[in-house]
This record gives structure tokens, sequence and C-alpha cells, in this order.
């Protein structure tokens, strides 16, 4: 039997939207583009696999969920699971791959639950999805500075999986909208939502766009994230005035990209590839990036966390067999990228609108 699991997420979205549209009349404007957005990611003329990754979500065996941890470093989803229901999700999930951020864990039961009919050797070990990137790491590193999520509205830009959008709402945010216009990132975050469930209160949202798509000015969130996005746009003071129009005044931003060590004047312009990507522009000193913000009229700029990527965090696994970082810096001096840039380093900067 098919689950209805996209279409109830999808409901929920509509639903969530229009009760917003309620007392904010710019989201009636997302209203009306909504449908046309839902639509485009499963039209095999746009996304040759979209067909293909709906089935692996219809076909999602229904668990009897004991415990959702929205809060753990590993996102957990605690659940009666068979050998038979184990093969089942891995195979399915499996078909999703690429998986590119998270970790995530299916399956598992709470120490001392009482027995509910199966006993402890019929239970087949979790799941675990060991993604490429460590995102646990990025969200220990950002959680500590931000302002309280608590009852707050937020948008996740370039969200990819979803992992960062679900820890938004265990940190207790009324609401959070991930976008990101991959057609395999949305079906990924589907997969998670099917066996979460109502366990957020269907508090966590995506919207499978790009920043652009969005009406401009909407001025909806009280927080936006921008997290591994600003180093892939041709032009970064538009994509940091188009973070702005989405935010409520006095509203906070969550910046984090790649940089490099200078000045105030310091820009780095790859002139093919950075770490063998071709849709890296520009990779600003912290200096720099603050001008940028300051520029673009943010005010309170500060940064609150510079680090250094490394190969444990960013590495190939299961779940992402194709080339990672590794393969991407200088075999013989790992400080330096293949084409001889610096290695990626990343910086986190809040900013108030």
């Amino acid at each position: 039997m098919l689950n209805e699991t996209i279409t109830h997420a999808e409901r929920e979205l509509y639903l969530t939207l229009f009760e917003l549209a309620q007392q904010q009349p710019r989201a009636y404007e997302w209203l009306t583009r909504l449908p046309t957005w839902l639509n485009d990611i499963k039209d095999k003329a746009n996304y040759a696999h979209a067909p293909a990754y709906q089935a692996s979500v219809a076909r999602l065996p229904t668990l009897t969920v004991n415990n959702v941890d929205l809060n753990s470093d590993v996102l957990t989803i605690e659940a009666n699971l068979s050998e038979s229901q184990r093969k089942q999700t891995m195979a399915l999930l499996k078909q999703l791959m690429p998986w590119r951020k998270g970790p995530f864990q299916i399956g598992g039961q709470l120490e001392n639950q009482i027995d509910s009919g199966q006993n402890e050797d019929q239970q087949a070990a979790p799941i675990l999805i060991d993604t490429e990137w460590h995102s646990d790491w990025k969200w220990q590193r950002v959680a500590p500075h931000l302002g309280n999520l608590k009852g707050r509205r937020v948008l996740d830009v370039g969200g990819g999986s979803g992992y960062h959008g679900w820890r938004m709402a265990g940190a207790g945010a009324d609401t959070v909208i991930i976008i990101d216009p991959s057609c395999l990132f949305y079906h990924q975050f589907m997969a998670i939502r099917h066996f979460v469930g109502a366990a957020d209160s269907y508090k966590t949202h995506y919207i499978p766009v790009p920043l652009e798509a969005l009406p401009e000015h909407s001025q909806l969130f009280d927080t936006v994230f921008s997290m591994g996005v600003l180093y892939h746009r041709q032009s970064p003071f538009e994509h940091l005035q188009q973070l702005k129009g989405q935010l409520v005044k006095g509203g906070e931003l969550v910046l984090e990209t790649l940089v490099i060590e200078g000045d105030a004047n310091t820009v780095l312009v790859p002139h093919d590839r950075y770490a063998q990507m071709n849709n890296v522009y520009f990779l600003p000193s912290v200096a720099a990036l603050i001008g940028w913000l300051e520029k673009a009229g943010f005010s309170d700029v500060r940064c609150v966390d510079v680090a250094v990527t490394s190969i444990e965090e960013q590495r190939k696994t299961e779940w992402m067999t194709y080339h990672s970082l590794a393969d991407f810096l200088d075999p013989n001096d790992s400080t330096k990228t293949m084409e001889g840039y610096p290695a990626p380093m990343r910086a986190t900067l809040i900013a108030k609108k």
C-alpha cells in the first residue's frame, strides 16, 4: 500500500501559509505561487528522476514510532523496525542517494521501554543514514550564538535534505520553512517527514524553490539562515538583499559561507574551479564580508565562528559514495585545494536588519 506522505505534508504547508496570510497579507502571494512551485518539482519534463523519487517515498513502510528527537545530533526516530521493514526502508532510502546533509537514524527503541509485543531480539538494528556532511558539527558551532528561536518564524535558505530545519524546529521555532530547488533534496526531506509524522506538530515545511523565486520583500521571518549558499551566487550583494527582504524589521540573519584570510579588501575569485566546484564565485575575508553586510544595510554584524573544514566533517560514506573533500585537496598539502587555493574555511556571521 502506498503512503500519502507528500500529499499530506504539502496540505499542511498550504494550511500554514493560509493561516499566516490571515495575519500577514503578504503571504497571499506565496499561496498563489505554491501550486506551481509544488507541481514543477514533480514534473518529469523538469526533473527526469522525479517520478522515481516520489515512488521511493510513497513505498516507505509505516512504522510504529515511539519517539522523535529533533534535538539529538543524530536526528533520531525511535521506532519498532522488523528485519523485513529494515530491508525495505534501506533499499528505498538508498534510491534517494547521495545523502549529503544529516545524520539521521531510523529505528531503535527507548531504553527500558515497555515491550510492545515484539521481543528485543526480533527488532532489527536501526538504520543510520551517515551522510557526507556532519551537519551536526555545523549546528554545534552555530546554535550557541543564535537568538532564542522559540516562537519565531524561520526561513532556511538552501536547506538541503532539511537536517538543519528539523534542528531549528527542535530548538522551539514556531514555523520553519526550508527552501532549496533540488528535486532530490525535496524527496529526502519527505522521506524523513514520513517517519517524523506529526511529532513536530507540522512546524517544519519545505518549498522546492531558490531564494530568488520567493516574492520580494515578504518580511515574514524573524530569523533567516543562509548556510553554504553565498559563494555559489554570481551576485553576492543581490543575495544579501534578497535575504534582507524576507526578514522582519529587527530580524536576525545567520550567514555561513566560505572565507579566506585577509583584510577588508581581500576577496578570492577562483579562475575556474575551487575544490573542484565550478560554481564558486566569491570568497571574501571575514573583514570584507562584514563590510558587505553593512553595505547591504545590516547592523550589529559580528563573526561568531571560523572553522577550517576537515576531512572528518565532510567525507565519503556508504550513503554518499562519490568524491568528497579528501579528493579535492592537494594530496601533498592539505592546506590547499587541488587548484592551489586555500583549503575550505567557513565563517558564521550574525547580523540584524
